[in-house]
């Protein structure tokens, strides 16, 4: 090599253009490498050998007819003739009007482009399903809760896809029923899957969910990739994915914008899901951008089963509440740990991070004020923001204040004068962060004894 340089025309300034050329390329790699990076491998979107239409079963696609009967049908069958590799239904291009639905394992629902799913707005007739056991009652309401539009439980191997199809909660009533204070049970989801492994959602879009959009819970191995989902920012509760309970799950390139938090992770309410006992874990959201009047990327504040290692990287969050945001609550119990934060940037936000443990409400009044939650270990790097009105509170539990929440290259702008970190009940440190950190954070990481080397 050395004597390759030595022969070489380059002379002077050619030499420094090459090496800075060199190191260029470098990067590059190092780009695309990282750009490359993926989970989704947790749960593919595996090839049916069998294909069949909804409209071998009866299903109309003129938006009027109603087609619950055609795709239980169609499920039934898929379910019951256990073709080896598993069956796609295809749904083609049309409005498909249907009432709540189950999928069952080894299939594949596939959206053509056109294909427009619709629910029913008729709440009379929508079934009802137990509470889940670590929330020990309906999330809005004491007792049952409306079953989700889509759903499943106890599933291996399921993949909801297409090509941009799009499946639509149509939740104006409800969302109408909450403001009016008229429901009788907690509004259903637009897709959820319980007890169940291997699940695929991608390359559809979802809209107007009657409350939230994507809810995995008591699950393993679940992949959201290039969605979009989408709900008006005046509509309540319409969260977009919420991993709760579940191991292994990834989410990556998609948009949100939704009205409540883009993607929150949870783990159950107060007694029922410190009884409960399953904890969120091993959480990768990855190249997620949207907009929410809340947060963009959450955790909590239902986590009394335990959240651990969570990876958020390369995130957009534009005109939302707030842009990373932890959240329990005395009487929460459980944990939150070992998450990081990463390449995140914000604009138009009002608060960029916040960490708050006295956010959120309680099931019933058997809650302990005993059961006080830990948040530890939590790492926020090279945050970039502009636009944001307050830079953000650290504010942990009196007598349990939140350990080492390590803050480095945390940049934000636009902030008016005299806007600070409001800290309270927290220990770490932080380095290079702009504006300057509240005095509860050490002002370098070696001065914080080495709280962050984790």
């Amino acid at each position: 090599m050395a004597g390759s340089m030595a022969a070489s025309p380059l002379r002077g300034g050619g030499l420094a253009v090459a090496v800075l050329l060199v190191g260029a390329l470098a990067l590059l790699q190092v780009a695309r490498c990282d750009a490359a990076a993926t989970c989704v491998g947790l749960a593919p979107a595996r090839r049916r050998p069998e294909v069949v239409s909804i409209a071998d079963f009866g299903g109309v696609g003129d938006g009027r007819t109603l087609n619950t009967w055609a795709f239980r049908k169609a499920v039934y069958r898929i379910q019951h003739q256990r073709r080896r590799g598993g069956t796609e239904l295809r749904v083609p291009a049309g409005t498909w009007l249907t009432g709540s639905f189950n999928l069952t394992s080894h299939m594949t629902l596939f959206l053509a482009r056109g294909a427009v799913l619709k629910a029913t707005q008729d709440a009379r007739g929508w079934p009802l399903v137990e509470p889940l056991p670590s929330y020990g009652r309906g999330r809005e309401l004491p007792g049952a809760r409306y079953a989700s539009f889509i759903n499943g439980n106890g599933l291996r191997d399921v993949v909801i896809t297409g090509d941009k199809g799009v499946i639509d909660g149509q939740g104006e009533v409800w969302w109408n029923m909450w403001r009016q204070r008229t429901l009788q049970h907690t509004r259903p989801n637009l897709v959820e899957f319980m007890h169940s492994t291997g699940i695929h959602i991608s390359n559809i879009v979802l809209k107007n969910s009657p409350f939230w959009n994507i809810h995995p819970v008591y699950c393993d191995n679940v992949v959201v990739t290039n969605m979009m989902i989408l709900a008006p920012h005046d509509s309540p509760n319409t969260d977009g994915i919420d991993p709760d309970s579940s191991t292994n799950v990834c989410i990556e390139d998609s948009y949100i914008s939704t009205g409540d938090d883009l993607v929150a992770i949870k783990s159950g309410w107060d007694e029922y899901g410190i009884a409960y006992g399953r904890p969120s874990s091993g959480i990768t959201i990855r190249r997620v951008r949207g907009s929410s009047p809340f947060s963009g990327i959450a955790i909590g504040s239902e986590a009394s089963g335990g959240v651990r290692d969570v990876l958020v990287e390369d995130c957009s969050i534009f005109n939302s509440g707030y842009g990373i945001h932890i959240k329990t609550n005395v009487g929460r119990g459980g944990y939150i740990r070992n998450v990081t934060v990463d390449n995140v940037r914000m604009s138009g936000v009002r608060s960029g991070v916040r960490i708050a443990g006295d956010v959120g409400d309680h099931p019933d009044g058997r809650f302990s004020q005993l059961a006080v939650p830990t948040v530890d270990a939590v790492r926020i790097r090279n945050v970039w923001g502009v636009g944001v009105q307050q830079p953000g509170s650290l504010e942990g539990i009196r007598n349990s204040p939140f350990t080492r929440i390590c803050l480095s290259n945390v940049k934000l702008f636009g902030w008016r004068n005299g806007a600070a970190w409001r800290c309270r009940d927290v220990r770490g440190a932080a380095l290079g962060v702009h504006p300057s950190p509240c005095a509860e954070l050490a002002t370098s990481f070696a001065s914080a004894a080495g709280s962050c080397s984790y």
